[in-house]
């Protein structure tokens, strides 16, 4: 199974860059987006008539922010069912929260919290990964949890350009950090360093600087799994090369 993860920035800007394409060529089983940034309304109104594909949208109740959507391939055996949020008001407001379940694993579609500049959200961001932690074990009780989307954190130092100038800023404060190795410590594997080892690669640039032409990036995007599915992984990886949005698509084989 091939599934790809993307934080799009927006589906009506990406769906005029090439998007459409980009899905003919990859071909994934199923594809994750994040900040798909579209209301219910509005989404009703236009057609995006991705062809093959189921589409599972998640809106935030604030237009034009946030969201996730899901698209499955039309006829692929196997997906039981998809659901919108995990139960907390606060957090599924924001359409962060998608989960996709299969015979044999739960798909989750996350879009985390950006604890903004000041870092005055970190406070919502770290409840937000406290009960959404909860909520995965829980899932991981009945099978195994495939976690991928967003994470607005990079791991460790290896992970960002330049980590020594961005220590305690907003995605790489010692508060994200700690969550996402207590995350891991709870028996999940991050799969691009499972199968890649150090390889220095990033999934997202600053529009400012020419930070993308410079590859001046962090790591942000992941796919992450129960230890339990660690002999199914065949490959995870970044396409860096996908323009259209500033983040690049990543992908896991199964």
């Amino acid at each position: 199974m091939k599934i790809i993860s993307w934080n799009i920035n927006g589906i009506r800007a990406v769906a005029k860059k090439g998007f459409k394409e980009f899905l003919n060529s990859e071909n994934p089983d199923i594809i994750c987006l994040q900040e798909v940034k579209i209301s219910s309304a509005d989404r009703a109104e236009i057609e995006f008539d991705f062809a093959s594909y189921e589409e599972y949208w998640n809106s935030a109740q604030r237009p034009g922010y946030s969201g996730t959507a899901i698209l499955v391939r039309s006829g692929l055996r196997g997906i039981e069912a998809v659901t919108n949020g995990f139960g907390i008001e606060k957090f599924d407001t924001e359409g962060r929260v998608q989960t996709l379940e299969t015979n044999n694993f739960y798909l989750l579609n996350i879009y985390f919290p950006n604890v903004n500049r000041e870092l005055s959200r970190l406070p919502y961001r770290l409840e937000f990964n406290e009960a959404l932690l909860k909520y995965i074990k829980k899932l991981e009780k009945d099978k195994p949890v495939v976690v991928t989307g967003d994470f607005n954190v990079a791991h460790e130092e290896i992970d960002l350009a330049r980590p020594k100038e961005n220590e305690g800023s907003a995605g790489f404060t010692e508060e994200e950090r700690a969550w996402f190795k207590k995350f891991l410590r709870s028996g999940f594997i991050d799969t691009f360093r499972e199968l890649n080892g150090q390889k220095v690669q990033y999934s997202w640039w600053t529009w400012r600087a020419a930070a993308r032409a410079r590859n001046i990036g962090w790591r942000i995007d992941y796919f992450c799994a129960s230890a339990k599915l660690k002999k199914t992984l065949k490959k995870a990886y970044i396409l860096d090369k996908i323009m259209g949005s500033d983040h690049a698509p990543v992908g896991l084989e199964l």
